[in-house]
Parts: structure tokens; sequence; C-alpha cells
């Protein structure tokens, strides 16, 4: 399963970033995502469901230990590429595409 998650960190600061959107930004842009969009209103990233839920546990804690007072954040399930839900298959399977060649 794809996930894709929005959010943004409170306080806002138009000057310069606030320490916790910058712990957010560092969370995301070196978690195994497969694409992260980060701007000054509003940030995206998308991946794996196992890899979009752990940023976002990381992102929750790391940010409030940084000082968000408010993180608003949304999560959508996103359709799969057929090339990704052949390899999910494989992997639910425990196929391979070398091993599916081979029979």
């Amino acid at each position: 399963m794809r996930l894709r998650v929005e959010f943004t960190t409170e306080p806002f600061d138009l000057d310069e970033a606030p320490a916790h959107a910058v712990v957010a930004r560092e969370v995301v842009e070196a978690a195994e995502l497969d694409a992260v969009d980060v701007g000054p209103f509003g940030n995206t990233a998308e991946g794996g469901a196992d890899g979009v839920l752990t940023a976002v546990d990381a992102l929750l804690r790391r940010s409030l230990e940084a000082g968000a007072t408010r993180i608003s954040l949304q999560v959508n399930v996103v359709e799969e590429s057929a090339s990704e839900k052949n390899a999910t298959e494989e992997r639910a399977s425990g196929k391979s595409a070398a091993e599916e060649g081979e029979r």
C-alpha cells in the first residue's frame, strides 16, 4: 500500500524557518520515501505504508520536542503503479521476478 502524507507545523514564521519546521523537513528528507516536496506553506511525502508511517511517528515526536505547538496532517492511500503492484504481490508471495521466469 502506498500512502501520501501532507503536513504543516506551527507556529509559523515568515522571516525564518522555526526549529520545529527544520526538524520536520530533516525527518522526511532522511526517511525511506519515494517523493518529498517541502515548501513554506505545506509539505508532502509519499512512499510505502511502512516508510510513511515510520516517518509520521518521527515527525510528530521530533517536531513537538523542537517546539511545535500544532501539527496538521492528512494521510491518503494512493494508487500504486502496475510495476509497484507486481513487486508488492511478489514480496507477499515470497517470489521474485527471476524465480517466476525460471518456472
